[in-house]
């Protein structure tokens, strides 16, 4: 995507932020939370909120969603956002390992640092204040791989040599395309490895390798969410920085119709996963480690906060939609050229959304506040 587009889209995102925030925070009645769930009201804490945050933003993983949290989290606190160079594109110059000469001067110093990059914790410390708190987010092997082969097909390498496009044929041999130094490799094999600053082409096998790789991620960062589980990662996320629900609030974005998705069936999972194992011991391992801080804070403490969280989000879209819930449509039908999905290629269908006409003017008693994001 060019850096113009990616600018303007930015653009749109914050412009429809403001929109839906005029007229200050988000009004509703609030459920009360009993009294044996203190660390997940509303207000979590009387701390203030934490402001330092570096968001190590992974690939088709619903890291968009959590970026344009900041963005909106950012730009609502009037907080500096690390920006890339030009010459970066709109990634700190990913696939190379971040440096913080890649940040513009303008956006120096910051409080949060969110765009792609592939994961440098020192050049990082340059950069960042010494409280930051360090998030990321992963998702299941098998499905994020057949986003990956999808989105990237056209891209991609050792994607581009597979007759017909077809991910069986690169699962049955993908020694025969795969070339670990060859352009956009990292698309092909333990991304999630990759952009954590690992080796992705590491053998499995080396469990020192892999038990330190992961002992190095917990120590680091503070929160791993789990796609899968997004709502209830967002509960931990919240209550990590001290923010309140309106702050969590999102829509679905950037997402494929069914007819861009290939179903998994059979040995397919299985042999993603066989040919990702870095990614999916890492995956294992941080959902597992997800659950058992979702499971000190008790499960119906948690399952109130996502109901909560749910019905929040989904009063505010009806508000923002002329009291519907928005309809998806493809992007040749989004009248506001501003907000149609970047296509990948013709082989993928992006679909999103088109704000009504009366968008700029809620209606009394409507509801306000945050819900604009992206999904990846």
């Amino acid at each position: 995507m060019s850096q113009k587009k990616v600018f303007v889209v930015l653009l749109a995102v914050s412009s429809v932020s403001l929109l839906l925030h005029r007229g200050g925070h988000l009004i509703w009645t609030m459920k009360v939370f009993r009294l044996d769930c203190p660390s997940l009201q509303v207000h979590p804490s009387p701390k203030p909120k934490h402001t330092s945050i570096a968001f190590l933003k992974t690939h088709k993983t619903a890291s968009s969603t959590v970026q344009n949290l900041l963005f909106r989290f950012a730009e609502r606190h009037n907080l500096t956002v690390a920006l890339p160079y030009q010459s970066c594109d709109h990634q700190f110059c990913y696939p190379r390992p971040f440096s913080a000469r890649f940040v513009h001067p303008h956006t120096v110093p910051p409080r949060i640092i969110t765009n792609h990059m592939r994961f440098n914790l020192s050049e990082l410390r340059r950069v960042m204040p010494n409280d930051t708190l360090y998030v990321t987010i992963l998702r299941e092997p098998a499905s994020m791989f057949e986003s990956l082969f999808s989105y990237y097909n056209q891209y991609c390498q050792a994607f581009r040599h597979v007759p017909n496009g077809s991910l069986e044929a690169f699962l049955a041999d993908p020694w025969r395309y795969y070339r670990p130094d060859e352009k956009d490799s990292m698309y092909a094999r333990n991304t999630l490895t990759f952009d954590l600053g690992g080796d992705k082409d590491h053998a499995p096998s080396d469990g020192d390798y892999v038990s330190s790789f992961i002992a190095g991620i917990e120590r680091v960062f503070s929160l791993v969410m789990i796609a899968e589980h997004f709502d209830e990662s967002l509960v931990l996320l919240r209550r990590l920085l001290s923010w309140d629900l309106e702050d969590v609030l999102y829509v679905k974005l950037n997402m494929r119709t069914s007819g861009s998705k290939q179903n998994l069936s059979n040995e397919l999972p299985a042999q993603i996963r066989d040919w990702n194992a870095l990614d999916s011991r890492l995956y294992d391992h941080f959902n597992a480690s997800l659950w058992r801080q979702l499971d000190a804070l008790g499960p119906e403490c948690v399952a109130r906060e996502v109901e909560l969280l749910r019905a929040a989000r989904d009063r505010v879209v009806r508000g923002c939609f002329g009291g519907q819930l928005p309809q998806l449509r493809p992007a040749t039908q989004i009248k506001n050229k501003e907000l149609r999905p970047w296509q990948p290629s013709s082989k993928v269908d992006i679909v999103g959304y088109d704000l009504p006409p009366n968008a700029s003017r809620p209606e009394a008693g409507a509801g306000r506040g945050p819900t604009t994001s992206a999904s990846s």
